[in-house]
């Protein structure tokens, strides 16, 4: 981990040159606070904002990088690292990063500064950066949900691949063989993955053709809403659509209520994710469901094993299965001039 001293040592200057810097002082030349801010940057430097008192010492707290906090499936993942953070005396900063590598990135520079003792990141961008910048200052990190090019740290996520696969096999089941799949940025590997899940199980009952009606937009409602309008458009409109989430998911009921299809009469729907329970008075929607309070838990036990050495050895990744819930939003098709081909 660097130190100022490394700072002070690159830029050619002494320390408290670095410090004044930082502190945004008004007495250090243009010259020199450009060469102190090239070294920071360089060396991946981030200040102590909790002075050197607390440099080797615990401070009971650790942060919950989230990308959309409105989501439910979200809030409960909090609620699973809450619930085993407590249980060890832990408290949690809560961050959403709403999909911004921007804000994730000034997030983790105040809250490495503030001397965390463990991370656990949903990283807007399936890149390796960020969880190495949180190792870099010693901090032990885990990543929630997604995947990134990097084997060097533990992640909790699910079978994002599996449950888009049992979820389009359901479909193809009912006899739907025109399927559109909205899903999330092409940066974020829970997008891709059930794109390949959706994908395969188009192609193994020889849809190959049909495999590629895939929108990729953002995993929001405004997006949802915005991909169905598109998939409306097309001449040999679809039977079913799967939405990647739940928000997109949100989206695409909007606006098939809006052109005044029904669902699953005139279109069967499907999701990745669900609702809680208690936001349910009458479950309409068939989901891939995710076990979101034990991967919020069990990311938090991981972490927890970090940081009291229990764990220091090879790195983990655990991938928690998907359950398949059938309900009233997926349904045969109506059959246009017998065309339709049932797949089991």
């Amino acid at each position: 981990m660097p130190t100022i001293r490394d700072v002070a040592k690159k830029a050619g200057v002494a320390p408290i040159t670095v410090s004044r810097v930082i502190n945004d002082a008004d007495y250090v030349s243009a010259g020199t606070r450009e060469r102190v801010e090239q070294a920071i940057d360089e060396l991946g430097y981030v200040p102590n904002m909790l002075g050197p008192s607390l440099r080797f010492k615990q401070t009971g707290t650790v942060a919950l990088i989230l990308t959309d906090i409105t989501n439910p499936f979200w809030t409960t993942v909090a609620r699973g690292v809450e619930d085993a953070a407590n249980e060890r005396g832990y408290n949690v900063i809560l961050c959403n990063s709403d999909e911004s590598e921007a804000k994730q990135a000034n997030y983790l520079n105040l809250l490495l500064g503030k001397q965390i003792d463990g991370a656990l990141l949903a990283p807007a961008r399936s890149a390796a950066e960020p969880a190495q910048k949180i190792q870099n200052q010693g901090v032990p990190v885990v990543i929630l949900d997604r995947q990134i090019p990097y084997d060097q740290v533990d992640v909790v996520r699910c079978d994002s691949e599996g449950g888009a696969y049992q979820l389009t096999r359901h479909l193809l089941s009912l006899g739907h063989n025109r399927i559109a799949m909205l899903t999330g940025p092409k940066h974020v590997s829970t997008a891709c993955d059930r794109v390949t899940g959706f994908t395969q199980a188009m192609t193994e009952v020889g849809l190959a053709a049909f495999a590629d009606q895939v929108y990729w937009g953002e995993f929001s409602q405004a997006s949802g809403y915005r991909m169905t309008k598109k998939v409306l458009e097309v001449s040999d409109r679809p039977t079913a659509i799967f939405a990647a989430n739940n928000f997109i998911a949100f989206g695409v009921m909007r606006a098939l209520e809006e052109e005044k299809l029904r669902v699953p009469e005139d279109v069967a729907v499907v999701a990745f994710d669900d609702l809680p329970p208690a936001l349910l008075l009458d479950p309409f929607l068939t989901a891939a469901v995710q076990p979101a309070y034990d991967m919020g838990r069990q990311a938090m036990q991981l972490l927890l094993s970090r940081l009291s050495k229990d764990n220091l050895g090879e790195y983990r990744q655990i991938v928690l299965p998907v359950e398949i819930v059938v309900r009233q939003s997926s349904d045969r098709p109506v059959k246009p001039a017998g065309e339709v081909t049932q797949y089991g």
